[in-house]
């Protein structure tokens, strides 16, 4: 299963998740297709398998990066899981367009997909639920569009966030990935020098926009 993956990502590579067949996967692999069928039975069945493993590590990279730093630290960890997100994406262009980019034709991501797809979300909504537990008083009072979110499922990763901030840590969210899609797809050409010093600047703007206004000297 492991080889079929790791020749299917060539094909990622190649012809993008549209153009994906476990025919094509076969004759790389000098095999006939009801041999793969034996492990996937269909395409789409391999393309979960693949959209699992790039959630999971992805997940798994944005965890570690964070879990370096010192708990306390909200801004530290928030930059550490922020530029983890982004080294991923650049260290594994496909697999991040493969859950990240156009949505493939004919395919309908499965349910078991979901708790992958979120460990870098719960990564986030720690760092924004354990400072808001320790800083109350830094609460947003401010008035907002209660028909904007599903309330239900962003207070299940934001608990005791108030609720303007946890509409724009949904904003911000939105903003981290918009970023490395204009990065990763080329539309930053001729008008920006360096990705790497913009988007600190929009990492750390983001986390004054979450509260987290108290930096490190």
């Amino acid at each position: 299963m492991d080889r079929i993956k790791a020749v299917a990502r060539q094909h990622l590579e190649q012809s993008g998740a549209s153009g994906l067949s476990l025919r094509e996967v076969a004759r790389e692999m000098n095999q006939t297709s009801s041999a793969l069928y034996r492990y996937f039975a269909t395409r789409d069945e391999l393309l979960t398998a693949l959209i699992l493993d790039a959630y999971n590590d992805l997940g798994a990279a944005t965890e570690r990066a964070a879990a370096r730093v010192d708990r306390a630290d909200y801004l530290g960890r928030w930059r550490a899981a922020t530029r983890a997100i982004r080294r991923w994406a650049k260290a594994h262009p496909h697999e991040y367009a493969l859950i990240f980019g156009s949505p493939v034709p004919g395919y309908q991501a499965p349910e078991l997909t979901v708790a992958a797809a979120t460990r870098v979300t719960a990564v986030i909504g720690s760092v924004l639920t354990d400072f808001y537990r320790e800083h109350p008083s830094s609460s947003d009072a401010r008035p907002i569009d209660e028909r904007a979110l599903v309330w239900s499922s962003v207070m299940d990763f934001l608990p005791g966030v108030p609720r303007p901030v946890a509409l724009r840590a949904i904003l911000v969210w939105s903003r981290v990935f918009g970023f490395i899609n204009f990065e990763l797809f080329g539309h930053f050409v001729g008008s920006v020098n360096s990705a790497d010093a913009l988007y600190a600047i929009m990492v750390d703007d983001a986390a004054d926009e979450l509260g987290f206004s108290q930096r490190p000297t």
